[in-house]
């Protein structure tokens, strides 16, 4: 028996306890002791025996078949059977890595300096590794140094922000999954893992869960304390050559009342963006503000 982490066991279990009987059409009777769907039920429908699904969720088997696979992503009723697929590849087991430093490309750096947007630069763990003065005066979060995850669940000051904030941070956990996937002996993961699972009851339960979505655009609502609600589409774009980084902008639809409370915000923005050099500096000008 290998002492690998059981992800794939872990993430069937999890997504099991979500599907109920009536999703899948079984009826139910009387009072059922489990949440969601039984490993048998999952099995029947899937088309395999019970006995051998219960190797997967054990970990006695980590490398069923595509076939087998996909057949069990259609009965847990999976939108993208993608990160299920990754789980069970057999990968070689790497030795216990260092942190390591991502950096922005400066060519990106010089983008979300010159962006009317705001705009910032986004690591694999959601770490704030650049970010421009418009983005500033949206959230004083959206700093260099900043962690987004940490941010929504900790700070009450940005939890504010988010009118609605449960469906926000859901959705930021997904992405943080599938951002990460199966590469969790990395130390930052386990540091930020760690720390929230110890201070955000919500955050715990929702990693629980094993939600996996993409980290895609979206139109969100902010409630500002300066300018109020104002509502940006939101643009999440890889950044060629890295591994996981994304630009990240947020633009108003032209002509509407988010566009003039974006341009009101701007027009106090005046202190500039600091290079990776002058971080300290320019931090200790906004405090002076």
């Amino acid at each position: 028996m290998t002492d690998e982490p059981n992800l794939l066991g872990e993430y069937l279990r999890a997504r099991r306890e979500l599907v109920t009987p009536e999703q899948v059409g079984i009826p139910v009777l009387g009072t059922r002791r489990v949440p969601g769907l039984r490993r048998e039920e999952v099995a029947m429908l899937s088309g395999i025996s019970a006995e051998y699904y219960l190797r997967l969720e054990q970990g006695r088997d980590r490398h069923p078949s595509v076939q087998v696979l996909v057949s069990i992503a259609r009965v847990l009723q999976l939108d993208d059977d993608s990160y299920l697929l990754s789980l069970a590849e057999d990968k070689p087991r790497r030795p216990r890595r260092r942190p390591r430093r991502e950096v922005v490309p400066p060519s990106t750096a010089r983008l979300v300096a010159s962006l009317p947007y705001p705009a910032f630069v986004e690591g694999r763990y959601l770490d704030v590794l650049a970010a421009n003065a418009l983005a500033t005066a949206l959230s004083p979060r959206l700093t260099v140094g900043g962690n987004r995850l940490r941010d929504v669940f900790l700070d009450p000051a940005e939890q504010a922000l988010f009118p609605d904030w449960e469906r926000a941070v859901a959705a930021l956990v997904a992405g943080f999954r599938q951002s990460v996937g199966s590469d969790i002996d990395d130390p930052r993961f386990i540091e930020l893992v760690g720390e929230l699972s110890l201070a955000s009851p919500h955050f715990r339960q929702l990693w629980a869960r094993h939600d996996v979505a993409g980290r895609l655009g979206a139109t969100l609502v902010f409630n500002h304390p300066q300018v109020g609600e104002i509502r940006l589409d939101r643009e999440k774009l890889g950044v060629s050559g890295t591994d996981g980084i994304m630009l990240v902008i947020y633009h108003p639809e032209p002509g509407t009342d988010s566009a003039e409370k974006l341009a009101l915000l701007a027009s106090a923005a005046v202190t500039p963006t600091p290079s990776r050099g002058n971080t300290q500096n320019a931090q200790e000008q906004q405090s002076g503000r």
